[in-house]
């Protein structure tokens, strides 16, 4: 019974030892003796009793981030170690008591307090040097600790928008745009506005739309647009986007394709596809000899469907109708090219007084034909563009342009057509008749 109770004194004595330990460090480190308080803790945590608490983990948290912030640590290599070792002890402590219950002692209190003020500091330092990479693990580890802080009401604020708006940035400097969404839409969620915060929404815009997520490109829009009336970026509507994000044909095509897949008669989804596959098969700066598309005949198929949908879409618009007219004219100019250079090679290789080859006459027919076929495809589209401008009570400078434009080419269509039924007088009269009435409408069209 003696030697029980002798035990049971000695485990007392080393417990009360241990309790008192934290006291001694406690009260060093309250006296901002860091030194000796880290000194104290340091041996401490030699002892498994002692190192069995959560307190400890909070205490060395308490002393190393202070002694990291004091005079003469403070940015120093030290500093960032002492620094790194008081995060990883008061993660310990998180793990040991989630509750975190000695979070209530104001000693302790300033352990995470200082590790936020440390991270926030020294990342916004590296923020300012552009050193993102190294700033963006700072500053997220300083909204690891605002969020703490916040939820136990040790920062009077409900959202820390300084930090949030600095690690979004950085984030986003270092192309990590996951990251960036985290912290960005805490901010537009918030609708956090002011000088300097737009930036935000136009990210959460981009972004929401290049992970096809429709519903938060409408809301961060919406919230833009709301914040910053007077920023025509939120007026942009998902078909903008669809071809606004790239530079290339084939990821154009792709987006307005998703575009139109739920929405087919979007008309002007419509209108843009067609303008681009128009821009593919009519560049304006083509050099002699570019080779047009492998798969030519395909898309001048689904460009004609999609300005015709366009059209449908919003009658009275004339734009669809002159884009395809101008594409066949386009086409019949090549086709034109290729009938003057035949001409130019025959008569070159037929001696005077002599009759062309047969197998010249029949090219030279062949390219008339297909001039014509060529030409048709332009007749229809500018007859409607015509008939559109013809109902109109006011012309504006550019649509007179545009309606001599195609009554001028009509006039050619069918004088061309004209020529081609040589030996057919009825049809002759006919295509003659509609050449003088192109011409006359081009005379009535006064600038």
């Amino acid at each position: 019974m003696k030697r029980f109770f002798l035990l049971l004194t000695a485990g007392l004595v080393t417990m009360t030892a241990a309790a008192q330990n934290y006291d001694n460090a406690k009260t060093l480190l309250m006296l901002n003796q860091y030194d000796k308080a880290k000194a104290e803790v340091d041996k401490g945590m030699n002892n498994a009793k002692y190192a069995a608490k959560p307190e400890a983990f909070i205490l060395k948290t308490a002393i190393y981030a202070g002694y990291a912030m004091s005079e003469g640590k403070k940015n120093t290599p030290e500093a960032e170690q002492l620094i790194a070792a008081a995060d990883s002890a008061f993660a310990k402590f998180k793990s040991m008591d989630p509750a975190m219950t000695l979070m209530s002692d104001p000693s302790y209190q300033n352990g995470p307090i200082n590790l936020y003020s440390n991270y926030y500091t020294t990342g916004y330092q590296d923020y300012s040097k552009s050193k993102w990479e190294t700033g963006l693990v700072k500053l997220k580890k300083a909204v690891e600790y605002s969020d703490l802080l916040i939820s136990r009401k040790l920062l009077t604020v409900s959202l820390d928008t300084n930090v949030l708006i600095l690690a979004g940035i950085t984030a986003e400097k270092t192309g990590n745009n996951e990251d960036a969404m985290v912290f960005y839409k805490r901010l537009a969620d918030a609708k956090v506005g002011g000088e300097g915060f737009e930036g935000i929404y136009r990210f959460m815009v981009s972004q929401s739309f290049a992970h096809k997520d429709m519903a938060n490109f409408e809301k961060y829009k919406a919230y833009g647009k709301e914040l910053f009336p007077e920023s025509q970026y939120f007026d942009y509507d998902k078909i903008d986007f669809a071809v606004g994000l790239t530079d290339k044909f084939d990821e154009k095509l792709a987006a307005l394709n998703e575009v139109l897949a739920t929405d087919p008669e979007n008309q002007k989804a419509n209108q843009v596809l067609g303008e681009i596959i128009y821009d593919t098969l009519n560049p304006k700066h083509a050099d002699e000899g570019v080779v047009p598309p492998a798969n030519a005949p395909e898309l001048e198929k689904k460009m004609i469907e999609a300005f015709l949908k366009s059209a449908k879409g919003k009658p009275g618009y004339e734009i669809p109708y002159l884009y395809i007219g101008d594409h066949f004219i386009n086409k019949a100019s090549k086709v034109n090219d290729k009938r003057d250079a035949h001409a130019k090679d025959m008569k070159a290789r037929t001696k005077p007084g002599t009759m062309a080859s047969k197998e010249d006459v029949a090219k030279r027919e062949a390219l008339d034909r297909e001039y014509l076929e060529t030409l048709e495809g332009a007749k229809e589209p500018y007859e409607k563009a015509a008939a559109i401008f013809a109902a109109r009570e006011k012309l504006e400078m550019r649509d007179k342009q545009q309606y001599k434009k195609a009554a001028s080419y009509l006039a050619d269509i069918y004088s061309f057509k004209r020529v081609m039924a040589k030996g057919k007088p009825a049809d002759q009269a006919k295509w003659a008749a509609e050449e003088k009435k192109w011409n006359e409408v081009y005379d009535s069209i006064k600038n």
